[in-house]
């Protein structure tokens, strides 16, 4: 009996055939789950500006988030002031020395202050800079005693924890040369108490919500020109 008949091309050729569509359908299959499995893939960002903001929007959620906003954004242009060398040493140097007397005190006055130097250091702070302009900050002034007691009833005992249980051993014994502990006695003294919170998301026009980037940072950003606006 022949080994060979003239179809045995035929069958290996049917053979090679099957075979090159069971790999490519095991290819396809393995392709597929490792796309599926394959996690998202999102931008490095430090750990110190971690905020708990979600940098990765899907493209259906970045049309929806957009949805209602004005997309022609009028340019405003930038003009400034050219100063010589010799008056640009002058006005740093004045700069720094304005704030070279900021003091972090325990001790404050009780005389009173006008409410327009509040609103103005407060506008000051406005103008930080923010992630994609966001301004992720809401300013609060408190001028009631009752009010501001309460504030200071709540800030103790969160205080308090923070001492004896958060902080740790060397984060308090590093603070005893400083004699702070959880008594704060000048949120009562204070003619204005100025509450900052920090804005997570925002709402857009159609009620949705808007997303605020580095909301952490930018926050902190405006509370430090808020101190120096304060001097």
């Amino acid at each position: 009996m022949a080994l060979f008949s003239p179809l045995t091309p035929v069958f290996i050729a049917i053979i090679c055939v099957l075979i090159g569509i069971v790999l490519k359908k095991t290819n396809g299959e393995k392709e597929k789950h490792e796309t599926k499995s394959k996690p998202v893939s999102r931008p490095w960002v430090d750990e110190d500006l971690k905020d708990g903001t979600d940098h990765h929007l899907e493209e259906e959620e970045i049309d929806e988030e957009w949805q209602g906003l004005d997309e022609n954004v009028a340019h405003i242009p930038f003009f400034t002031e050219r100063y010589s060398e010799a008056e640009m040493i002058k006005r740093s140097q004045q700069f720094y020395e304005l704030l070279n007397k900021r003091r972090s005190v325990r001790f404050l006055s009780d005389e009173p202050v006008p409410r327009e130097v509040i609103d103005n250091v407060i506008r000051t702070a406005g103008t930080s800079p923010s992630g994609a302009h966001t301004e992720p900050w809401t300013f609060v002034v408190v001028q009631d005693p009752c009010l501001k007691h309460k504030i200071r009833e709540i800030v103790e005992e969160e205080e308090e924890i923070n001492y004896k249980k958060r902080m740790g051993d060397r984060w308090v014994n590093d603070l005893k040369r400083l004699r702070t502990n959880w008594i704060k006695e000048y949120l009562d003294t204070a003619p204005y108490l100025i509450l900052i919170f920090k804005q997570v998301y925002g709402r857009l026009p159609n009620g949705k919500k808007k997303t605020h980037y580095y909301n952490e940072i930018s926050v902190s950003i405006a509370c430090g020109i808020l101190l120096a606006a304060l001097q």
